[in-house]
């Protein structure tokens, strides 16, 4: 997903990208650096009986975030909007510094949203949640080792799966940065996509386990037109990598069918999506370095939609979680005029999608 680089330094990090490019002028919401004050907001609109819904987010905003602050907007008298680069979520191999950092274009989306949003009969975006990563983690600076010093939320077994068995401090990142937003907001609900599934499944575990008073939503994955999956990372692709990068959605539909034509048993359901991935990889590796994009299948997946465990037959009555991840690799040889992406095709990309497989009737 990130190009291999030599890690960034947590100082490093806290020094180049803790302050957004724009100076915090006055907004229709407002913009919170620090906690205490984002608490007084949350003080004041619980008095007043109001309800807030809350969207985590990375920042480098598309219309999959713009869907779920919709959706809590439509929920909610009050949506607070977290952008935060979360370093704890980036393993020590992966390069922190190529996450897209889009602060200006964020908030010209999340202001002309609020327009369209006030002139409708539901809730709008009131807070704008955008601390320092000393604000987040104001004791020891975070580690991105496996066994490194911090204070870290893990679910278990949960995390150690799917992208957690490459990736293995991941998850250990999401799940530490959301329980504190989640204990600096207390939002009546809190919204993620469908693309993250994984995700979802742990921020679920974690809301149950430990007692959580939040709801947790989930708002139904948003594509482009040619089928891609909504992701901040897109910017990467080009047009070469991105037309190949299709081949995930084109597998895990080809499972989806052979599920929906009555297969239950895993062979008989991703035995097309692998044909599809082994064909597309064979014809991209016979083209020329100028012209292909190649890619690496990490995995495609038949799992239990509660435990993610993988499943050898589907329980109809149950249904199943379809996913799968693949790496864009770099494009070996670029052509004048090409469109190749943010980084010019140097940055591999991870793309990771889903589909679910809901119970027979």
């Amino acid at each position: 997903m990130f190009q291999r680089a030599r890690p960034l330094s947590f100082a490093s990090y806290l020094f180049k990208y803790t302050t957004p490019t724009s100076s915090l002028r006055h907004y229709s919401f407002k913009v919170f650096r620090d906690v205490p004050p984002l608490r007084k907001l949350r003080r004041d609109l619980l008095l007043s009986k109001k309800t807030v819904g809350l969207v985590p987010t990375m920042g480098a905003l598309h219309e999959g975030h713009i869907s779920l602050i919709r959706q809590a907007a439509a929920e909610n008298t009050d949506v607070f909007v977290s952008i935060f680069v979360n370093p704890t979520q980036f393993g020590v191999n992966e390069d922190l510094s190529s996450y897209p950092r889009t602060w200006d274009a964020d908030i010209a989306k999340l202001e002309q949203l609020n327009e369209e949003l006030g002139s409708a009969e539901n809730g709008r975006i009131t807070a704008i949640l955008a601390p320092t990563s000393k604000v987040m983690y104001p004791t020891l600076p975070p580690s991105s080792e496996i066994d490194g010093d911090g204070s870290f939320v893990t679910i278990t077994p949960l995390s150690k799966k799917l992208e957690g068995a490459s990736r293995p401090v991941f998850f250990r990142g999401v799940a530490t940065v959301c329980m504190k937003l989640f204990n600096i907001v207390t939002a009546d609900r809190v919204y993620f996509g469908q693309k993250d599934i994984q995700q979802t499944v742990v921020i679920k575990r974690m809301v149950k386990d430990f007692h959580l008073d939040t709801e947790v939503r989930i708002g139904p994955t948003m594509r482009e037109d040619d089928g891609l999956a909504m992701s901040s990372r897109n910017v990467y692709l080009g047009v070469r990598r991105r037309t190949a990068g299709l081949v995930l959605i084109k597998a895990l539909k080809a499972a989806e069918s052979a599920y929906q034509a009555g297969k239950l048993s895993r062979a008989d359901i991703l035995d097309g999506a692998a044909s599809i991935a082994r064909e597309t990889l064979a014809h991209q590796q016979g083209l020329s370095p100028s012209e292909r994009a190649l890619f690496e299948v990490f995995y495609i997946s038949l799992a239990d939609p509660d435990t993610l465990d993988e499943v050898g037959t589907v329980d109809p009555a149950k249904g199943a979680i379809l996913s799968g991840a693949i790496k864009m690799a770099p494009l070996e040889q670029t052509n004048s005029g090409e469109d190749c992406g943010l980084g010019d095709g140097k940055v591999s990309v991870r793309l990771i999608d889903n589909l679910i497989l809901k119970p027979l009737d």
